[in-house]
C-alpha cells in the first residue's frame, strides 16, 4: 500500500535521525576494531546508511535492513541498539498487522543470529535486549495499529455519513425547489389564467343574457372576451417559456396599469379614479404592480359590490407605492383566507416589498403595496 503524505514526511525525518543514531555509532565503534575486520566494520554501516538515506521509502528496504542487521551483528557480536532504533522502519509503512510482526521478528532473529555466528554466544545482553525490544515493539505496534484501524474506520464512517447527509441535503433542496416552483406556478396561474377565465365566464353569461335585448352591448362584451382570451394565451406562453416575461408589461408602468383599469371599467361598469405617476422601474417591478392591481380589481369584482375604485401610483424616496381603494362592503382582514392576498404578499416579499391590507365590514378596502426600486 503506498505511503500517505504524512507517512512520507515522518519517514523523511526519521531517516535523518536513524542515520545519526543507527549506523553512525556502529561506524564510530568500528574505528577501534582490529585491522583485519576494520574495513568491514566501517563499510557495512556506511552502505546501510546510504541505502537507508536513498531507499528508506522503497518496499524492499525492510529486507535490506534485515540483512544489514545480520551483518552488523556478525561483525560486532550483536546489534541490539541498531535494531531498536530501526524498529519504526518495520511499522511505518503498515500494510497489515501481520507483515510488521513478521519483518520485525526477522530483524530480531538476524540481530541475534549474527551475534551467535560471530562468536558472541546466545545468552548475551544483546540477545536479551533484542528480544525485549521485539516484544515491546510488537505490543506497541499492534496497539498503535488498533488505534489507527479504529481511526480509519471512524473516518470512513464519518465520510459515509457526510456523503449520505449531502445526498439528503441535495434531495431536500430539490424537493424545496420543486415545491417553490409549484407554488410560483400556482400563484401565476391564479393571478393570470384563472382571473382571465373567470372574466370570460362572467362576460359570456352577460352576452347570453343580453344578446337579444342589447346586441351592441353583447358585441362589446364579445370583444372583451376575445381580448381576454388573447391575453390569457399570451400569459400561458410566458408561463411555459415560449415568450419573454417582459411582453406582459411592455411600456411604462402607468400605461400598463391604465390599460388594466380601462378594461376593468369596460367589463364591469365600475368607475375608476386613477392618479398614476410616471414611475421608472424595471420589468419585474412593473409586473408585480400589475399583478397587485389585477388581484385587487378581481376581488372588487367578486366580493366588494363597490361603485367606485381609486388607484394611486406614487414615487417615494424609498421606492414606489401603489394604493387601491374601493367603497364596497369590506371584510375582516383577520378572517381572510384567500389565496390571492397571500400570493400577492409573497410576491412583494420576494422583491423586498410589503403589502398592507386595511378593511372592515361596511367600510370598504384599502390595499397598499410598497416596492423598493433599484437605482
Amino acid at each position: 500500500m503506498p505511503a500517505s503524505d504524512d507517512q512520507t514526511s515522518i519517514l523523511r525525518w526519521y531517516t535523518l535521525l536513524w542515520v545519526v543514531f543507527g549506523p553512525a555509532p556502529e561506524f564510530v565503534a568500528g574505528l577501534g576494531d582490529p585491522a583485519g575486520t576494520r574495513v568491514w566494520s566501517l563499510t557495512v554501516p556506511v552502505v546501510l546508511a546510504v541505502v537507508g538515506a536513498v531507499a528508506a521509502r522503497r518496499s524492499w528496504f525492510p529486507y535490506a535492513l534485515i540483512a544489514g542487521l545480520g551483518a552488523v551483528s556478525f561483525l560486532r557480536d550483536g546489534a541490539a541498539s541498531l535494531y531498536i532504533v530501526s524498529l519504526p522502519y518495520f511499522w511505518l509503512p503498515v500494510r497489515s498487522a501481520r507483515w510488521p510482526v513478521l519483518l520485525s521478528g526477522a530483524g530480531a532473529a538476524t540481530a541475534v543470529g549474527g551475534g551467535v555466528l560471530g562468536g558472541g554466544g546466545l545468552a548475551t545482553g544483546n540477545t536479551v535486549v533484542t528480544l525485549v525490544a521485539y516484544a515491546a515493539g510488537t505490543a506497541l505496534g499492534l496497539a498503535a495499529r488498533r488505534v489507527a484501524d479504529r481511526a480509519e474506520a471512524r473516518a470512513r464512517r464519518l465520510d459515509d455519513e457526510l456523503t449520505s447527509t449531502r445526498a439528503d441535503l441535495a434531495e431536500a433542496h430539490r424537493r424545496q425547489g420543486a415545491a417553490e416552483e409549484r407554488e410560483r406556478l400556482a400563484r401565476e396561474i391564479h393571478d393570470t389564467l384563472a382571473q382571465g377565465f373567470a372574466s370570460i365566464v362572467v362576460l359570456a353569461e352577460a352576452v347570453r343574457s343580453g344578446l337579444a335585448d342589447d346586441p351592441d352591448g353583447a358585441a362589446r362584451q364579445l370583444l372583451s372576451i376575445e381580448r381576454t382570451a388573447r391575453e390569457n394565451l399570451a400569459e400561458a406562453r410566458v408561463l411555459v417559456g415560449a415568450s419573454p416575461q417582459e411582453t406582459i408589461a411592455a411600456g411604462s408602468v402607468s400605461r400598463t396599469l391604465r390599460r388594466a383599469l380601462d378594461r376593468f371599467t369596460e367589463d364591469t361598469g365600475i368607475a375608476v379614479d386613477a392618479d398614476l405617476a410616471d414611475v421608472e422601474c424595471d420589468p419585474t417591478t412593473r409586473i408585480a404592480l400589475l399583478r397587485c392591481v389585477q388581484e385587487s380589481l378581481a376581488n372588487v369584482r367578486k366580493h366588494a359590490a363597490a361603485s367606485t375604485v381609486g388607484v394611486v401610483l406614487t414615487s417615494q424616496p424609498h421606492g414606489v407605492e401603489l394604493e387601491v381603494t374601493d367603497d364596497g362592503r369590506g371584510f375582516s382582514v383577520a378572517d381572510a383566507r384567500g389565496f390571492g392576498l397571500t400570493g400577492m404578499r409573497r410576491r412583494l416579499t420576494e422583491l423586498g416589498g410589503e403589502l398592507t391590507v386595511t378593511s372592515a365590514p361596511g367600510d370598504g378596502t384599502r390595499v397598499l403595496a410598497v416596492l423598493p426600486i433599484e437605482e
